[in-house]
């Protein structure tokens, strides 16, 4: 592992110190992120700005209720953008999963009428596990215009008073 990649073992932190190059935006309780992979173009992520928390149980129920209020202006933004940028854009999905990573974490991915027949209407985690490595969707400069438009329709909502928790 490069030290360009350190960030990756502890993304929070990582966020926190401002090393954590796939922040879109910092929200009040969660950094917007966009995913690592982009086979479903505009995958992203809200990643807690609580070191050390585990699950969304872990919190607080006020901090609970400011997570999930991220989460859904996250989520209302990937739509916006996808619907926008693909007009084969079809839903969105939102996961909190716990099953492999140590910090509490959303996945947000909006799914398209183009995705496998055997996959359209299934988990996105039943993708062929190469997908999650595959070069050609990986991250990178590719996605620039993408990221672009998601850290603009995320900044504009956590400035806007419909999205601000008991506004």
């Amino acid at each position: 592992m490069t030290e360009a990649d350190d960030w990756r073992q502890d993304r929070v932190r990582a966020a926190i110190e401002g090393r954590n190059p796939t922040v879109l935006a910092e929200l009040p309780a969660a950094f917007a992120v966009i995913g690592d992979v982009q086979f479903l173009p505009g995958y992203a992520l809200a990643l807690t700005r609580t070191p050390g928390v585990d699950r969304l149980s872990d919190l607080p129920r006020a901090e609970r209720l400011r997570y999930l209020a991220d989460v859904d202006l996250l989520a209302d933004a990937v739509e916006t953008v996808c619907r926008r940028l693909d007009p084969a854009y079809r839903r969105l999905n939102v996961e909190i999963l716990g099953n492999t990573d140590a910090f509490l974490h959303c996945h947000v991915w909006p799914r398209y009428e183009w995705e496998p027949p055997e996959i359209i209407g299934r988990p996105v985690w039943l993708y062929d596990p190469g997908r999650w490595r595959d070069p050609s969707t990986a991250l990178g400069p590719a996605h620039d215009e993408l990221r672009a438009a998601l850290t603009a329709e995320v900044v504009a909502r956590r400035d806007s008073p419909e999205f601000r928790l008991g506004g």
